[in-house]
């Protein structure tokens, strides 16, 4: 199940979610235009490695460019293939104008970060020693979908379930597109070895959880929760 979009108006353009999109977009060529080993140490520069925030681990001097902390922000706008960014980008495109429409531009930044901070606390907190880089947007994403769901929860999305070689188009409510999101990241979490590569669930897991948590001190008063169009 793919969503491809929502029908819930803003009152304000979403200048910083666009703006996030395409610094990782920016960021996606750049990295890509480097040679195999310069990707790779750019991921090990920039993404966050627990063991160096958790443990004693250290990175070699020419990878070591800025303190552990700053990878908990720096590695949300790095990605590892096409697909990993137009997954998150669509997701952060579709559900993350009204959220920042909800609380306004500056709110929004700093909620964004805060939700991938948590997200990627969470996955590193599941094994601190783990010296592999974690890179992605998923969890501030997940933060914005969570936001999102106690937001405008009844919202119609429509979205796209392919039935064999056939795409099936069908509007759903966002309570529905949302929650069986979570309850895959949920499921996938329970067979998931935090010590392999793969995908970061409970950064997800993280990043959702923390979306709803802040989403009513991050909100403007006027804006309620709970509901699908502006009054």
């Amino acid at each position: 199940m793919i969503p491809l979009r929502d029908d819930n108006p803003t009152r304000r353009p979403a200048v910083v979610t666009v703006s996030i999109i395409v610094a990782c977009v920016v960021v996606f060529v750049w990295h890509f235009s480097l040679s195999e080993h310069g990707r790779q140490a750019l991921v090990y520069s920039l993404g966050f490695i627990p063991a160096t925030l958790f443990g004693d681990r250290q990175l070699p001097p020419e990878l070591h460019l800025i303190p552990a902390e700053m990878t908990l922000f720096t590695s949300l706008f790095l990605h590892g293939g096409l697909l990993h960014l137009v997954g998150n980008m669509l997701y952060l495109w579709i559900f993350g104008n009204n959220v920042e429409d909800a609380m306004g531009h500056g709110r929004f930044i700093l909620f964004y970060l805060l939700c991938g901070l948590a997200a990627s606390l969470a996955q590193g907190l599941i094994n601190p020693g783990m010296a592999l880089p974690m890179i992605g947007a998923s969890g501030a994403v997940a933060g914005v979908l969570g936001a999102y769901l106690l937001l405008h929860p009844s919202a119609r999305v429509l979205v796209v379930i392919p039935i064999f070689i056939f795409p099936y188009f069908v509007y759903l409510p966002a309570v529905a597109v949302l929650g069986i999101w979570f309850l895959l990241q949920f499921i996938n979490s329970l067979g998931a070895s935090p010590d392999e590569p793969g995908v970061a669930w409970f950064a997800h897991l993280g990043g959702f959880i923390a979306g709803m948590l802040l989403i009513p001190l991050f909100k403007e008063r006027n804006v309620p929760l709970f509901w699908q169009k502006w009054r």
